[in-house]
C-alpha cells in the first residue's frame, strides 16, 4: 500500500473525533491554614465542617481554567477551633471536541474531579505538618453537587430577590 493512500490525521474541528479532557497545569491559587488550637487541641478528633464551591471559566478557544474551592473547619467537642483551612486549587484544561451543551457538564464534574486528589493530597500534607493525623477527606461525588445547583437554579425565587 502507498503511502499517498493513507488516512489523514485526525483533526479538532469537532467533526468524528474523540472528546478529550487534558490538564494543561495545576496550581494553588489561594491557601491559608490557621491552627489556632494548637498545641491543646491536637489531642482527640474534631469535628470537621467542609465546603465546597467550584467555578470555570473559558481562557482561550479550548482552554478553561476549573477552580476547585474547598474550606476545611474543625472544632473540637467543646466547639472550640482547631484548625481552618481554605484552599483555592486551580487546574488549566485544554478541552477538545466536546459539544458546547454539555461543556458545563465537563467543566463543572470532569474537571475537579481530576484537580480533586491533588488538592486532597496538599490538605492531608498539611493537617500533618499542623501536627494532627492526616486528614484523607472523604471522595466527593462532583456529579451530584453539579445537579444539585441545577436544580437549585431552576427553583422559582420569591418575589423581590434576585
Amino acid at each position: 500500500m502507498s503511502s499517498t493512500g493513507a488516512t489523514p490525521p485526525a483533526s479538532d474541528n469537532g467533526q468524528g473525533a474523540a472528546p478529550r479532557v487534558q490538564i494543561v497545569s495545576q496550581y494553588i491559587k489561594d491557601f491559608s491554614f490557621e491552627n489556632p488550637g494548637a498545641p491543646a487541641a491536637l489531642a482527640g478528633r474534631p469535628n470537621i465542617d467542609l465546603g465546597v464551591d467550584l467555578q470555570a471559566k473559558r481562557m482561550d478557544n479550548q482552554l478553561y481554567e476549573v477552580e476547585l474551592k474547598l474550606r476545611l473547619n474543625a472544632k473540637a467537642a467543646e466547639d472550640k477551633p482547631v484548625f481552618v483551612i481554605e484552599l483555592a486549587y486551580a487546574g488549566l484544561l485544554q478541552i477538545v471536541n466536546v459539544p458546547e451543551d454539555v461543556m458545563q457538564q465537563v467543566l463543572l464534574i470532569e474537571g475537579p474531579h481530576l484537580l480533586f486528589p491533588y488538592a486532597r493530597r496538599i490538605i492531608s500534607d498539611v493537617v500533618r505538618d499542623g501536627g494532627m493525623p492526616p486528614l484523607m477527606i472523604e471522595p466527593i461525588d462532583f456529579a451530584s453537587l453539579y445537579r444539585a445547583r441545577a436544580q437549585q437554579m431552576q427553583q422559582p425565587r420569591p418575589a423581590g430577590t434576585a
